[in-house]
C-alpha cells in the first residue's frame, strides 16, 4: 500500500524551493500551457523570482521534524500501519508512503515495496477530490515507474474518497472538537485548493466533488445552508479559477 501526497522542498530555502517548484511546475498536469510558451515563463521568470519569497513563507511553517506535509504525511503512513496491526504482518501488508514531487519519490517507493517482493500494489493519491492536476498526475507517475519494469506488480488505485462515510464522519468530528474548544461561530467557511476555472469547462470533476464534499459536511453538521460556505483558495496568475474566491468571501 502506497499512500502519496504531493509533496515539499527539503528545506526552507531559496535553492530547495527552487528545486521544488522547478519539478512541480515542469508537470504538464499542473500547467496545462504549450511548452513553448510555458518554458520561457517558467525559467526565465518564476524560478528566478519566486524561490526566494516562497522560501520565505515555508521557513514562517517549518517544524523541528521538516516540512508539516512531510511530518503528517509520515505520520499518517505510521498511523496507518499502526491500524492494520497483526492482520497485516499475517498477510502480510507493508504500507508506505511517497511524494509526488520531491522525496521520497513514487520510483524509488516503489522500487523499495518490490525489493520486499510485493507483487500487488494498492497507491492511494491522498487528495479526496479528484483532479487531473493531482490524482491524474500521481497514477501517470506510478504507470511510468511500471512501465521500465518487465514482471510488474498488479496495481490497483483509489480515485476518490470525496463522500465516503468515513471521510466525511472525520471532517465532521475535526469540526465539533473545533467547536468544542474554540466554541461555534456563526458561519462555517470550507475553503478548496482551487484550480483554473477552464479545467472544469475541460470536464474536471474537481469543483463538483468538492461542492459534494461541502454539502455532505453540512449534512453532517446539521447545517442550514445560511450556516456555511464553499470557497475556493490559492490563485495563481491572472487567469479565472474556480469561484467563489476564499479571499473575496472572508
Amino acid at each position: 500500500m502506497l499512500l502519496v501526497n504531493l509533496g515539499t522542498p527539503q528545506a526552507p530555502n531559496a535553492g530547495a524551493v527552487r528545486a521544488y517548484l522547478r519539478e512541480f511546475l515542469s508537470d504538464p498536469r499542473v500547467v496545462e500551457l504549450p511548452r513553448i510558451l510555458w518554458w520561457p515563463i517558467l525559467h526565465g521568470v518564476v524560478l528566478r523570482t519566486r524561490p526566494r519569497s516562497s522560501a520565505e513563507r515555508y521557513a514562517q511553517v517549518w517544524m523541528s521534524d521538516g516540512a508539516p506535509l512531510k511530518v503528517h504525511t509520515e505520520r499518517q503512513a505510521r498511523l496507518v500501519r499502526g491500524y492494520l496491526g497483526e492482520p497485516a504482518k499475517q498477510l502480510p501488508i507493508v504500507a508506505d508512503y511517497a511524494m509526488r514531487y520531491g522525496s521520497p519519490s513514487i520510483a524509488g517507493k516503489i522500487g523499495e515495496l518490490r525489493l520486499h517482493h510485493c507483487n500487488r500494489l494498492l497507491v492511494v493519491p491522498l487528495y479526496p477530490q479528484y483532479s487531473a492536476s493531482t490524482t491524474a498526475s500521481v497514477i501517470d507517475a506510478v504507470t511510468r515507474c511500471l512501465a521500465g519494469m518487465r514482471n510488474q506488480p498488479a496495481l490497483r488505485t483509489v480515485r476518490s474518497f470525496h463522500d465516503h462515510p468515513g471521510y466525511i464522519g472525520a471532517l465532521a468530528q475535526s469540526v465539533r472538537d473545533y467547536w468544542m474548544r474554540n466554541h461555534r461561530p456563526d458561519v462555517l467557511v470550507m475553503s478548496f485548493h482551487g484550480v483554473p476555472r477552464r479545467t472544469l469547462d475541460k470536464g474536471d470533476p474537481y469543483h463538483c466533488e468538492c461542492q459534494k464534499t461541502g454539502r455532505l459536511l453540512a449534512e453532517a453538521l446539521s447545517l442550514r445552508p445560511e450556516q456555511y460556505r464553499i470557497t475556493f483558495q490559492s490563485r495563481f496568475g491572472k487567469a479565472e479559477w474556480l469561484k467563489p474566491y476564499t479571499a473575496d468571501v472572508l
